[in-house]
């Protein structure tokens, strides 16, 4: 899902500084190609993973045309803030892999 959202992210903003010819839009593409790129490789995933999720809610706003693409990066950036980088990425390597494991309880409930 990183892999996925994070290369959709990087080739969206690519495609996009080639035709934008204001330098604030400009700026907006090389952050948003740079956010892609951290997912990419999971680097400090659940903060770009939030800025990804924002940067694609508001260009859901502004591009009405192409709203559902943008909501659905959107939404796999919410997901991957909440669900974290995974084993294969540079943030389970420096700072270790978290798993969560829910046990089922022994006792039974009160009828």
């Amino acid at each position: 899902m990183r892999a996925v959202s994070g290369g959709a992210f990087a080739l969206c903003a690519a495609a996009a500084l080639g035709r934008s010819p204001a330098l604030l839009l400009a700026l907006l593409d090389v952050g948003a190609a740079g956010i892609g790129l951290l997912l990419l490789i999971g680097l400090w995933t659940p903060v770009a993973s939030v800025l990804a999720a924002l940067m694609a809610l508001s260009a859901a706003y502004m591009d009405s045309a192409h709203a559902g693409y943008h909501v659905l990066l959107a939404t796999l950036g919410a997901a991957l803030a909440l669900l974290g980088p995974g084993a294969f990425s540079v943030d389970a390597r420096l700072f270790g892999w978290k798993r969560v494991e829910i046990r089922k309880s022994r006792e039974t409930p009160p009828v």
